[in-house]
């Protein structure tokens, strides 16, 4: 497999959504459907707390305050696990009754389209790492220097070329050409040091930017851009290396399998697949 460029249109940072930012000019295409978006968030997993019946744990606003419901849902198992913890010491009567449950990421979009309108209705506050926030930030304030937080959870995906060639960089996976988007800067980090071997020329222009998650599945699911369809989301080492021990750990024959991590060459980008070629 080889790690290429795709030219597509330049987008700013600052922005925060993929709005405008993956055009091809001339091209129409409609919006991805519900079953295209949820197939790409299958094989991510998250992490939620819920009770015995498989009910998520729902914080309510204060007495007196507006807003609706809402029900955490961490990108981190040690997050998720940490908070558990926590509402041990501070709410031990409702903690014995809940637990740290994976799920995919499809099953949370396929819950908020079916709760939308409902009332009162249920928010899922997507709960990122601190670290992935960090770097966000970090790479906001080159654009901004008065950047003090990210709106939203952190997608991290490269650019190369020269001046306003520059394009995504992309992954060969099977017969199609995708846009890798990690939740951990340091997988694409390890991808893009990979890149900069094979073609050296180009080491100089790549950079790594970054897009909220939120804004991501609101292009895909409001936007006319073909190119969205071209998006990969690669979920953390820490979520795949959980998932994986909880599969072995899983007796034979159960129906309902733990989420799968995104396929091999995404997800490992940085191994075999994105080998120099040898000279």
């Amino acid at each position: 497999m080889n790690l290429r460029i795709r030219q597509i249109a330049k987008t700013s940072v600052a922005a925060g959504t993929l709005l405008g930012a993956l055009v091809l000019g001339g091209l129409q295409a409609l919006a991805l459907t519900p079953e295209q978006i949820t197939q790409k968030l299958t094989r991510i997993p998250v992490f939620t707390i819920t009770d015995a019946q498989g009910a998520p744990l729902v914080a309510s606003p204060p007495n007196g305050q507006k807003g609706n419901p809402a029900a955490g849902v961490f990108i981190s198992q040690q997050d998720a696990q940490a908070f558990l913890e926590r509402l041990k010491q501070q709410s031990p009567e409702v903690a014995k009754n809940v637990k740290v449950v994976p799920i995919s990421l499809a099953e949370v979009y396929d819950l908020e389209r079916k709760n939308q309108g409902k009332q009162p209705q249920l928010d899922f506050v997507y709960v990122p790492t601190k670290k992935q926030l960090d770097s966000a930030v970090a790479i906001l304030k080159k654009v901004d220097p008065k950047a003090q937080q990210f709106p939203g959870t952190p997608l991290f995906a490269a650019r190369a070329g020269k001046d306003k060639e520059k394009g995504f960089l992309t992954i060969q996976q099977g017969n199609q050409s995708v846009i890798p988007m990690f939740f951990d800067k340091e997988q694409l980090q390890a991808l893009l040091d990979r890149f900069k071997q094979q073609q050296p020329d180009l080491a100089n222009s790549a950079d790594i930017e970054v897009f909220p998650l939120e804004g991501v599945l609101e292009a895909m699911t409001t936007q006319k851009d073909p190119q969205l369809e071209k998006i990969v989301l690669v979920p953390s080492l820490e979520s795949i290396q959980f998932i994986q021990t909880l599969q072995k750990q899983q007796p034979s024959g159960q129906t309902k399998p733990a989420p799968q991590p995104a396929n091999k060459p995404a997800a490992q980008p940085a191994n075999k697949s994105a080998t120099p070629p040898k000279k």
